[in-house]
């Protein structure tokens, strides 16, 4: 048994391991960001309408969700057996043969298939979250929680802008660049990461429980977690709505254009950054995990209405702002997930809310597109046009509804005094 697993892991080592992980979670989210200024217009390559176009992004988006989706909870199980170092390798892996095959495509039918692929294997995100918690006590998840956000934040920042850069030069071009870093990050990996979970806290995997529809169901039915699934669902879904709704509602509300787009993402990028790498740390010390959530949860459908009632470009900015809490959501519920579960659990549950995400993330899109389609012949500035953001304000009053019945019935055992008391 390596050093590394000993139950008695040292603290200079978990803290050797936390720069890994934060660079692990900002090449997954730079790629994603590479993707969106990029993907769109390669498929457009391979068809020979804008209807076309959109059919078949859509379906390669659909192909990454749905294997992401199966994918997660098996990921997940597996580094709960065989430790979170081997399948974070596997992700990096397979996120290189993501992108070195998309830039290699010569039809449609490639991308899909390699997507799928991608999708099945790259549940990174969420293995990572188990590794943190795995060198975290309890009363460090948020702040360590909240660190990975900031690297998220960090990624959407740096994404999209080298996507359009290296895009300009040549639509192939950002792919092979991604797949370069993740190889190199794999690497570093091989020779640096060590292994968070030690053998005594490994457990076999069971698949008939790795199924995601099992994990889901098991997910609900854990002891301090329940409703909190839903609670998890609909927000992730009001999230996601949002990000596959932006670009064409700020076009169809304000006209923006690319350019315009783009200093809105890297807003948010920026603001995510801010919130998730030091004011969380903050918030933390004097707010208990639990009530910030719900704070986060009033916030941002306070947001969600304000954005769809916007008139002006700068009002966008403004609202972004505004919503400090709402951005806290994610990172607080997964610290009070994380802390409801056993050691022994920690990347099958946390593998269990991922295929969650991936789920919303696949039903996001049609409910999205199809609300644009009914409002898209509006003129600019009408108020019918911010459809999609309505419906992500009603899905976050419900979820704030369940989070509070929830949070009645389960005192999340992290209080604000103990997150003070935690070491920075």
């Amino acid at each position: 048994m390596s050093p590394a697993e000993t139950p008695g892991t040292s603290t200079r080592q978990r803290t050797a391991a936390m720069p890994f992980i934060m660079l692990t979670v900002l090449i997954d989210m730079v790629s994603i960001g590479l993707i969106i200024p990029v993907l769109a217009p390669l498929v457009g390559t391979f068809t020979g309408s804008q209807t076309d176009q959109a059919f078949w992004y859509g379906m390669v988006s659909l192909a990454f969700g749905v294997a992401n989706f199966f994918g997660s909870p098996v990921l997940g199980a597996a580094s709960d057996h065989f430790g979170r170092r081997p399948v974070l390798l596997l992700g990096f892996t397979g996120l290189a043969l993501s992108f070195f095959v998309t830039g290699l495509a010569t039809a449609v039918w490639m991308l899909i298939a390699v997507r799928l692929v991608s999708g099945a294997l790259q549940a990174n995100a969420a293995v990572a979250q188990a590794y943190v918690a795995d060198i975290s006590t309890p009363q460090e998840r948020a702040k360590r929680f909240g660190m990975l956000g900031a690297t998220f934040g960090m990624g959407f920042v740096l994404g999209p802008v080298m996507g359009g850069l290296l895009g300009h030069i040549s639509l192939h071009l950002p792919f092979f660049v991604a797949g370069g870093l993740a190889i190199l990050n794999a690497i570093y990996g091989v020779f640096v990461l060590p292994e968070s979970l030690p053998k005594d806290r490994r457990v076999p995997i069971n698949w008939r429980k790795a199924n995601p529809v099992a994990s889901l169901r098991r997910l609900g039915e854990t002891e301090g977690i329940g409703t909190l699934v839903a609670v998890i669902g609909l927000s992730s879904l009001a999230q996601f709505i949002l990000h596959t709704t932006w670009v064409l509602y700020t076009t169809f509300k304000f006209g923006w254009g690319p350019k315009e787009n783009g200093w809105s993402l890297f807003a948010i990028g920026v603001m995510a950054v801010l919130v998730q790498g030091g004011l969380i740390r903050v918030v933390v010390k004097r707010i208990a995990p639990q009530r910030i959530a719900v704070i986060g949860l009033v916030s941002s459908a306070i947001c969600y209405l304000l954005w769809g009632l916007a008139t002006e470009g700068w009002m966008m900015y403004a609202i972004i702002v505004l919503d400090i809490f709402g951005m806290m959501v994610s990172t607080t519920l997964q610290t009070v997930v994380s802390t409801a579960v056993d050691e022994h659990s920690q990347g099958r549950t946390l593998g269990s809310v991922a295929s969650l995400n991936s789920l919303t993330a696949v039903a996001a899109p049609v409910i999205g597109s199809f609300l644009l389609q009914l409002t898209a012949h509006y003129p600019h500035g009408d108020w019918r046009i911010g459809a999609p953001f309505y419906l992500c304000a009603a899905l976050q009053v419900l979820a704030t509804v369940l989070a509070i019945q929830h949070f009645r019935r389960h005192p999340s055992p992290l209080k604000p005094t103990e997150a003070e008391a935690a070491p920075t």
